[in-house]
This record gives structure tokens, C-alpha cells and sequence, in this order.
């Protein structure tokens, strides 16, 4: 899906809707953002200057970093109308994709699709932004909800190109795929997810996080030495690959000895292989070595597969700096 002549709606002006109004304003598409709370008029004229400075020092860094040329500032800024939903000048029949960020609080959800569903032209795209409700939570309180779904986008919204996309049970499949082609053209990466709490990131994230925790709460290392580890360690090797990829790599078997290991000898259940994994280790579907792991490896050039990926991780440690190593002849 894109959008001609139509509009992109927000509603909710917090960080995740400024973030959202961003993305589609610097990709040339005009945007409504628009306050849903009653608030004294002296109030939302803080709020808009809040968030139009908000938006603007957020284009500035992108233009520090030359993603955005600045004789293009003034102009992104001019395509987001930071507005309240009462603003008689809105033009409802021109809005072509509406997203829902507002607090996570179910009544105020239910009380904007209510209120906006009236509005907005009937087969307009819905999305929530939310990272707590599953998307069949919400659908009743569509109308037409063939047309609604989830999109999770991650903090920084106009920086972070994945997005989770989860359909609920009457979402059609045409809907799905517009959204996908919407964010896809607007440079981000969607990926399609079952209605599960904590969708992906969250739910990985939320275990790393924790375990994080409790290597302090042990006394295991430093809260910058764990903070070191992640990032020159574990978080640098899943740039280039995902953590299912990692597995064929190295083997499913080496997982399973390694978790059972911990589980021992850290006496906690937590560490435990899941059920698949087990199963690939009864099936002998371990991964690259034996050409069937959690991803299919047969007819394929593994050599040239190992070289690209290899090639990809070497330039992103030059980019950052950590390959920096020059050959010297040695005094000795």
C-alpha cells in the first residue's frame, strides 16, 4: 500500500506517536498527530510545543548523521500537523492508515476506536501500537475490524526498522498485506507474529534483561562488565545473525549439552532446553553441520552462505571500530 494524497493519523502525541509521525513525515507523507486527552488550551499549546521540539531535535540528530539533508527540516516539520481531534479543519476522508498510541490502558483505547472508527473512511487500515494487548482485546471495539491489527514498533520508533505485525482472528490477509507494503516502503522491516504476549522482541528481551539482573544479584561481574560483555560479546553477533541462525551454526547439540549443563549446575529450571529442541536432537536435525536444523541447508552453497555472513560481521566490527589491527613486523 501507498498512499497518494492520503493522510497518516496518530492518535496519541507521546513519544511512540511523535516517534511514528516522524518516520512517515521524513518518507514525504503528510500526518496528522493528534492529541486525544481534554486538556485547558494552555495545556495543549504546551504539549505542541513539547512535541514539535521533541520532532525537531530528533530530524536534527538524523541530520548530524546525514540521513536527512538539512534544507529538508523545515519541510518534514511542515507535513506533521500536531493537532487536537476536535480540530474542525481535519480532513477525515483523506486519512488512509490510522494508528492507535495511545496509553496502555484498555478503557482509553476503547474509548478512541469508538470515537475515531465514526470518522475515519470505513476500509482505512487500524493498527494499535500497543505492547501489552493481545489484538483480538481490542478488535471488538472496531468497526469493520477485517481491517484491524497490531503493529509493534520498537523505541525508537523512527529509528528501529522492525515492526510486529499480529493479526487477530477476523484481520483479512489483504489488510495484512498492505500494511506490509506500506512498511516496507517507508524503509521498515515488518514481520508477521501470532497474537502471543510479548509478541518477539519483548519476550526475548524481558529474559535477557533479567538474567542480566541477576548476574549482579549473584556477583558475578560488574553492572559495567555485564554492559561490556553484551555489547562487544553477545549483542554485536546478532546484527548479522538471528538467534535461530546462531543455533544451525553452532548445532542444536551444543545447545542442549550447555543448557543442561546450567540447569545443574545453577540448580534452576530456567535454563532448561525447550521441548524443540529436544526434538531436534531425537530427529538429528541440529543444523548446518548436518544440513537441517531450524533452517533448511541442503542444495545449499554453505561455503559461499558462511562467507557472505562472515563478511557482513567483519565490516560491522570495522564500522564500529573493533578491527583496527595493522600488521607490524615485531622487535626480537
Amino acid at each position: 500500500m501507498k498512499l497518494n494524497d492520503g493522510i497518516v493519523a496518530i492518535a496519541g502525541a507521546g513519544r511512540m506517536g511523535r516517534g511514528i509521525a516522524l518516520t512517515f513525515a521524513y518518507q514525504g507523507y503528510e500526518v496528522y498527530l493528534m492529541d486525544i486527552k481534554k486538556r485547558e488550551k494552555n495545556e495543549f499549546e504546551q504539549l505542541y510545543i513539547q512535541s514539535f521540539e521533541e520532532i525537531k531535535n530528533q530530524l536534527n540528530i538524523l541530520v548530524y548523521g546525514n540521513v536527512v539533508p538539512q534544507e529538508s527540516v523545515n519541510r518534514v516539520l511542515d507535513r506533521v500537523k500536531i493537532c487536537r481531534d476536535d480540530d474542525e479543519t481535519l480532513e477525515w476522508e483523506k486519512i488512509d492508515i490510522f494508528f492507535e498510541a495511545v496509553p496502555e490502558v484498555k478503557e482509553i483505547k476503547q474509548e478512541v476506536f469508538q470515537r475515531f472508527c465514526s470518522k475515519i473512511p470505513k476500509k482505512t487500515p487500524i493498527a494499535s501500537t500497543t505492547s501489552t494487548f493481545l489484538v483480538d482485546d481490542l478488535a471488538e471495539f472496531v468497526t469493520n475490524n477485517e481491517r484491524f491489527m497490531n503493529t509493534h514498533w520498537l523505541n525508537p520508533a523512527h529509528l528501529i526498522p522492525l515492526v510486529e505485525v499480529s493479526a487477530g482472528s477476523n484481520t483479512s490477509e489483504q489488510a495484512i498485506q498492505k500494511m506490509f507494503t506500506l512498511l516496507e516502503s517507508i524503509g521498515k522491516t515488518p514481520v508477521r507474529c501470532a497474537p502471543s504476549p510479548g509478541f518477539i522482541v519483548p519476550r526475548i528481551q524481558a529474559l535477557a534483561m533479567n538474567e542480566a539482573a541477576r548476574l549482579i544479584e549473584d556477583g558475578v561481574a560488574s553492572a559495567n562488565d555485564v554492559d561490556k560483555a553484551i555489547r562487544n560479546g553477545f549483542g554485536i553477533r546478532f546484527a548479522v545473525m538471528g538467534l535461530l541462525e546462531f543455533i544451525d551454526w553452532g548445532g542444536a547439540d551444543t545447545l542442549f549439552h550447555a543448557s543442561n549443563y546450567l540447569k545443574s549446575e545453577l540448580q534452576s529450571v530456567r535454563f532448561a532446553p525447550p521441548m524443540i529442541i529436544e526434538e531436534k536432537m531425537k530427529n538429528g536435525e541440529i543444523g548446518m553441520k548436518v544440513k537441517k536444523g531450524f533452517y533448511e541447508f541442503d542444495g545449499k552453497d554453505i561455503d559461499n552462505y558462511q562467507l557472505q555472513t562472515l563478511t557482513k560481521f567483519v565490516d560491522l566490527l570495522q564500522h564500529l571500530g573493533f578491527l583496527t589491527v595493522q600488521e607490524k613486523d615485531r622487535v626480537r
